[in-house]
């Protein structure tokens, strides 16, 4: 019998799945750091991971809090400095995937982390877009995870702060942007990849119990399907037992209780 496993567990795995053994990535905090550090340490091993301190090669045993966390330091390769992390390692062309999360998305995958409602006058302060602006336009390609919502999947955004495909097509090239872009998005509904020529997001496959129904409520646009949508692979039991474990050790060590 199948292990039951939560909508949020579901996610992380269906995205850890999308990153190979030999990948360089710079991995954003929360969600994208979890996905990453169950890859490196299920079925990619060798993959290198970056984070926006300036950490190059950490395994860290814990999920950091921040890019400051001390944890990420400790058990780095080596540590730079910002500026020749975002020079030489991330606009040199030295990083083949990005990992990162948001507050807003539209269909064409752009992001938002800066504000919600008017810039001026917002309804809610963002943290900002710190590294992700420079990530979604110098690594190779980018994937983003995401909880799926209509607050957050929205038609039009308050703000661009990351780069996408902008207005769909080709878009980014006419930016003179070279690099990919966003090639998948994974929620806690389903999996989408962009239209090979519109760019616009659309929906490649489905995890388990998930209804179309569901994914339009949960999305301010009209959704498209692929021709051939597939059904996401459950989780393993050894895929949960690693991400359960890690998530245990963290909690243990920021003095939290079960």
């Amino acid at each position: 019998m199948a292990e039951t496993y939560t909508s949020t567990e579901m996610m992380t795995i269906a995205a850890s799945r999308a990153l190979r053994n030999t990948d360089v990535c710079f991995v954003g905090i929360g969600a994208p750091s979890a996905a990453c550090n169950l890859a490196r340490l299920t079925h990619a091993p060798d993959i290198t991971l970056f984070y926006e301190s300036g950490t190059l090669g950490t395994k860290p045993s814990i999920l950091p809090l921040s890019i400051g966390d001390g944890e990420l330091c400790d058990t780095a390769l080596t540590t730079v400095s910002v500026p020749e992390m975002f020079r030489y390692w991330l606009q040199g062309g030295r990083v083949t995937v990005g990992f990162l999360g948001g507050a807003q998305i539209d269909k064409f995958a752009n992001l938002n982390t800066t504000v919600v409602g008017d810039y001026h006058q917002p309804k809610t302060r963002l943290p900002g877009g710190g590294g992700a602006p420079e990530i979604s336009n110098a690594c190779g390609e980018i994937f983003i995870i995401m909880r799926q919502a209509p607050r957050s999947f929205v038609e039009k955004l308050d703000f661009v702060t990351s780069f996408g495909h902008g207005e769909g097509g080709d878009h980014r090239a006419r930016m003179g942007i070279k690099t990919k872009g966003p090639t998948r998005l994974v929620t806690d509904l389903a999996v989408f990849e962009p239209d090979p020529i519109s760019k616009e997001l659309t929906v490649s496959s489905i995890h388990p119990g998930v209804t179309r129904e569901a994914i339009s409520a949960n999305t301010g646009w009209p959704v498209r399907y692929a021709p051939d949508v597939a059904e996401t692979s459950p989780p393993t039991a050894h895929e949960l037992a690693v991400l359960r474990e890690l998530h245990a050790r963290t909690a243990r060590a920021h003095g939290e209780t079960a």
